[in-house]
């Protein structure tokens, strides 16, 4: 391990490759409106205004609704989700959500 990976407090994402899939060949795989969990705990990396770096913004398992759909490097569908009770929004892909309820804003 060199020195500036000892000095890395938080995990590192590998970098785009040449492999990876475009997503924005497709259709986004959610739609705003769904009732989503969260697969995984974010934490701020210093993006998130007026948190600490390094504190949980959410946890597994936090249910929010995706209230809009954006895109990040041209090549990924980012969901902006409202965890409404932890009042805050975070920016998340597909595969790190599951969704719980496709359909429950719709009219009745």
């Amino acid at each position: 391990m060199t020195d500036i990976e000892a000095a890395a407090p938080y995990r590192r994402e590998r970098a785009r490759s040449a492999e990876d899939a475009n997503e924005l060949v497709g259709p986004p795989v959610l739609e705003q409106g769904f009732k989503v969990k969260a697969l995984r705990d974010v934490r701020n990396d210093g993006t998130y205004p007026g948190r600490p770096v390094g504190d949980f913004l959410i946890r597994e398992g936090d249910v929010g609704y995706v209230i809009s759909i954006g895109t990040y490097l041209q090549m990924y569908y980012i969901y902006a989700v409202d965890f409404y009770e932890k009042r805050v929004v975070v920016g998340m892909r597909a595969r790190e959500l599951e969704v719980i309820d496709a359909h429950c804003n719709d009219p009745q």
